[in-house]
């Protein structure tokens, strides 16, 4: 005889309850399935493919792909593709850091406004998601162009010739990427910041800790999971971003996601491009890796 067993107010055999389980946790385990473990899976076949002449995928598995992407070639050895890896973290890893420095004082300054208005500051907040980013995108086009304000101001100060506008660009990049992804950071912040414990904070004060020794003990520690999750939004999006460094950076400011965009449209090379993203996905994985590792120092100490 089954043994039987009380579960959430219900009673039942280890087998049912085991059953009903299964039964919830399908759905997800399918989700996860159909969109995520074979789409990986196909990713990495491919990526070991070949390219026939007209662009067919050739199921000659080698590791030609990877040798593209570590920059050998018919041609010898060339540093581009690892330039283009390292650039792509560069920028995700700034766009994260102007992210996070810009979202700690607007999260603040809409936690400490009445009940009330914070709804609409968070509204304010969203409303760009409200927006396709490739018409956001394109609206910064117009903003920096010649004739608009930022190019007249950055010419009178000299930093471009007049009649110039600022994009393409590096800076323009940043601010096309920063206005993208703050949102992410802010939101998870707030969160955060409304639920902190302000006697903490008074304490520290009061045994006359600085400004700095302030934060990084007593308001860092306690924002620090919607920090987390803002940097894990924030970060990963940005390192496959392709849509505002080809736009505001043009040909200037090639990153992964634009050389991955070239290789499955124009160029019509699957497998280079499938490899190019298992590298992209690569060097996610160990980006996050190392944040996590030093969040877990940061929550030690």
């Amino acid at each position: 005889m089954s043994r039987l067993l009380v579960w959430y107010g219900e009673l039942g055999t280890a087998g049912s309850i085991l059953r009903r389980g299964l039964a919830l946790l399908l759905p997800a385990l399918l989700w996860l399935m159909a969109f995520l473990i074979l789409p990986s899976l196909a990713l990495v076949a491919v990526a070991f493919a070949e390219r026939g002449n007209f662009g067919e995928i050739i199921w000659n598995f080698s590791l030609e792909n990877l040798s593209r992407l570590l920059g050998y070639g018919i041609f010898g050895w060339s540093p581009d593709n690892l330039i283009i890896l390292a650039r792509t973290v560069w920028v995700a890893f700034i766009t994260t850091l102007i992210s996070v420095l810009l979202a700690y004082p607007l999260a603040f300054f809409i936690a400490s406004r009445k009940p009330h208005q914070r709804y609409l500051w968070l509204a304010l907040v969203i409303i760009p998601f409200w927006t396709n980013l490739v018409i956001r995108t394109y609206a910064w086009q117009l903003l920096f162009a010649p004739q608009m304000p930022f190019a007249r101001i950055a010419a009178a100060l000299h930093l471009i010739e007049p009649g110039t506008a600022l994009n393409p660009s590096s800076f323009a990049v940043y601010v096309g990427m920063v206005s993208a992804f703050l949102p992410f950071l802010v939101l998870p912040l707030y969160s955060s910041v409304e639920r902190l414990d302000w006697s903490l904070v008074e304490a520290a004060q009061d045994l006359y800790a600085s400004r700095s020794r302030v934060f990084f003990q007593a308001i860092l520690p306690q924002t620090l999971p919607g920090l987390t999750v803002g940097v894990i939004l924030t970060f990963i999006p940005a390192m496959g971003m392709f849509v505002v460094p080809d736009l505001l950076g043009g040909a200037k400011y090639l990153l992964v996601g634009n050389l991955i965009q070239q290789q499955f449209f124009s160029s019509r090379d699957w497998p280079f491009g499938a490899a190019l993203s298992l590298g992209l996905v690569l060097l996610t994985l160990v980006a996050l890796r190392i944040y996590r590792s030093r969040a877990k120092e940061v929550d030690l100490v």
